[in-house]
């Protein structure tokens, strides 16, 4: 039985040879800690530490390379952002299409620091209008987060056009980049940002457990660090260093990752990120003119592939989502994933909350015959149910 991977949304598969020889090639042949020795093998680490962050300031374009800060994941960024700006009594805007990333520790903040939280209501499709944003500013407003692209129905939101609205004032701008890193446009200096959050084992083709923040300078010198600790520099000083990138960088860090994570970087460079974006823009227009075939399912979300990533989110009338995965799965050998995704709000937004969907997430390793596969694949269910 052939294997079709449609779960892109939660982690690239496979990974790419160049990935894994990379990391191969650390923990072969380098194997050390940067900033922990000036023996060869720590200078090669910490000169690939270093390369990594470069690669990276280019590919998102961010003004300098210590602006980029390396974390285990992007919730571990988010958290970074929101945790270490806000303050008492201050005022947050999210969308309705937001992770839980981003919903849980400004809950936990509205409890602890009597933060005030307020959703802007997306229509039914994900899409959000940005002149919401503006009339929903006030002068406590101390950030906007939004989510670049929904994780449920892969709705692109304005975020673009946001950053222009807030570039006329004083509230910081964090952008979440889960689901767009890697294909679409994200380019730090034109989002007008303060934050931009990334993970490295999704669109970027890198290894689970390495993501970053990427940090405007005027979010770095309010942004309090979320951990303190052994940074390699001014061991002699019981503060925390004050300066890029190791303000924000305590402990050992996952260097296998980052070096996985340059080399995803590297052969996005080499396929070049317009070309897999335009194959995920086919295989989404694709897989939807084929569900509009089939009656029997229910598409959410905007439905337009210019409009969104290659995230589409299906239920079947009288098909538990998380039984219908089993299907594709068991007689298929087709990975999904259903339930809610992580994302309640974006759910209850779509109409989908509390049972979920069923979604399909395409990547660079999909091919135009495995979206037909899917398809019949659906077919087939639907007319055996």
């Amino acid at each position: 039985m052939q294997e079709i991977y449609a779960d892109h949304g939660a982690t690239t598969y496979p990974r790419p040879p160049q990935v894994i020889d990379e990391m191969t090639h650390y923990m072969r042949d380098i194997g050390c800690s940067p900033g922990r020795g000036g023996y060869a093998k720590a200078l090669d680490a910490a000169r690939m530490v270093y390369e990594t962050r470069h690669l990276l300031a280019r590919f998102f374009n961010v003004p300098t390379p210590e602006q980029v800060i390396f974390t285990p994941n992007i919730t571990y960024s988010l958290n970074m952002a929101i945790k270490g700006l806000l303050k008492e009594g201050d005022h947050v805007l999210i969308s309705s299409m937001e992770h839980n990333a981003v919903v849980r520790p400004l809950t936990s903040l509205a409890g602890e620091k009597n933060i005030s939280v307020e959703q802007l209501p997306c229509a039914a499709d994900g899409s959000l209008d940005p002149r919401q944003v503006k009339k929903a500013l006030r002068p406590q407003t101390r950030l906007v987060i939004l989510t670049h692209a929904s994780n449920v129905a892969g709705t692109i939101l304005p975020v673009y056009e946001i950053g222009e609205i807030l570039q006329q004032t004083n509230t910081f701008f964090c952008v979440d980049a889960a689901q767009t890193a890697g294909s679409e446009v994200v380019d730090f200096k034109a989002l007008h940002c303060d934050y931009l959050a990334f993970t490295g084992h999704k669109g970027l083709l890198g290894p689970p457990g390495i993501g970053g923040l990427c940090l405007s300078e005027r979010a770095v010198s309010v942004t309090a660090p979320l951990v303190e600790g052994g940074t390699g520099s001014r061991s002699e000083e019981e503060t925390q260093p004050d300066f890029l990138p190791d303000k924000f960088e305590s402990g050992t860090q996952n260097v296998p990752g980052i070096a996985g994570l340059a080399a995803g970087i590297r052969l996005i460079n080499e396929v070049g990120r317009e070309n897999i974006g335009k194959d995920k823009h086919r295989f989404t227009a694709q897989f939807l003119a084929g569900l509009a075939e089939i009656p029997e399912i229910t598409v959410y979300g905007i439905n337009d592939p210019d409009k969104m990533v290659a995230t589409i989110s299906i239920n079947i009338d009288g098909i538990d989502n998380g039984d219908l995965s089993f299907m594709l799965e068991q007689g298929y050998g087709i990975m999904t994933r259903s339930g809610l995704h992580c994302a309640p709000l974006a759910h209850k937004t779509l109409g989908t909350f509390p049972q979920g969907t069923l979604r399909f997430s395409f990547g660079y390793k999909n091919t135009p015959e495995q979206i037909n596969s899917i398809l019949q694949a659906l077919q087939e269910i639907v007319k055996e149910r």
